[in-house]
């Protein structure tokens, strides 16, 4: 979940991740067979099989795992069809919020990502409401504390494959595409072998809404954790100013 202070938001989804990386493996292997049944199981012939792979070990998930999930989705012709299915909608304040979804059970998904809005106060909206508040970027974020190289070399490593944009934080550095170069960016710094603590294409907030009510904080924080747990959940975006 995205907030001015990029990289700090990506420890703590770590550490949370840490402690439930079960229901982190089960969305991963959802990605996998997508993208499996969209471009096959040879991650040198499908760009989209290889970004999610990336992510999947950037997540700490065995390679172990990630074979068996690819060799199943190739592999098991009755395997479940995940639809991507996304929402829109407002929180307190009026604060953006989009969910990305992968599911087999379109009424559930939208029944549960419902009753999240509402337990927090909050309301899905239609298709639109709120996405044109965003701006859709391939982000690549660099823990300075894993990466001993020159931030100059690596930005124009990063500008030279196609990154539109270089940011440096006090502690990272955020490396932003546009969502098509969003893989040649990512494979050339892979090749370099520059780590990565997080690469993905993400929604970025064009402004941001700052909550200061105690309830408020409580019922966004409230939607959010509710629509973490929900294991047909991939993402969840907000513009909320953490």
């Amino acid at each position: 979940m995205s907030g001015h202070n990029k990289f700090s938001n990506i420890k703590h989804k770590k550490e949370k991740n840490d402690a439930a990386k079960g229901k982190i493996f089960t969305r991963l292997g959802r990605e996998i067979a997508v993208a499996v049944k969209e471009g096959g199981p040879d991650p040198n012939n499908n760009g989209k099989l290889r970004d999610i792979i990336a992510k999947a070990k950037s997540q700490n998930m065995p390679n172990d795992t990630i074979d068996r999930s690819i060799k199943k989705a190739a592999g098991d012709a009755d395997a479940t069809n995940y639809e991507a299915v996304t929402y829109e909608g407002y929180g307190p304040k009026g604060t953006a919020i989009i969910v990305e979804t992968l599911t087999d059970n379109r009424n559930r998904t939208a029944s549960n990502v419902r009753n999240a809005f509402t337990k927090g106060g909050g309301n899905v909206g239609t298709t639109g409401c709120v996405s044109f508040m965003f701006d859709k970027k391939g982000q690549i974020l660099i823990d300075k504390e894993e990466y001993e190289g020159d931030g100059d070399e690596l930005m124009m490593l990063a500008l030279d494959a196609g990154a539109e944009d270089f940011n440096e934080e006090e502690d990272s550095f955020e490396i932003l595409t546009a969502p098509e170069d969003f893989s040649a960016v990512r494979e050339t710094l892979e090749a370099a072998g520059i780590p990565m603590a997080e690469a993905d294409v993400t929604m970025l907030p064009q402004t941001w809404v700052e909550l200061t009510e105690e309830q408020d904080l409580k019922m966004m924080n409230r939607i959010l954790d509710l629509l973490d747990d929900d294991d047909d959940v991939q993402n969840v975006y907000h513009n909320w100013d953490e």
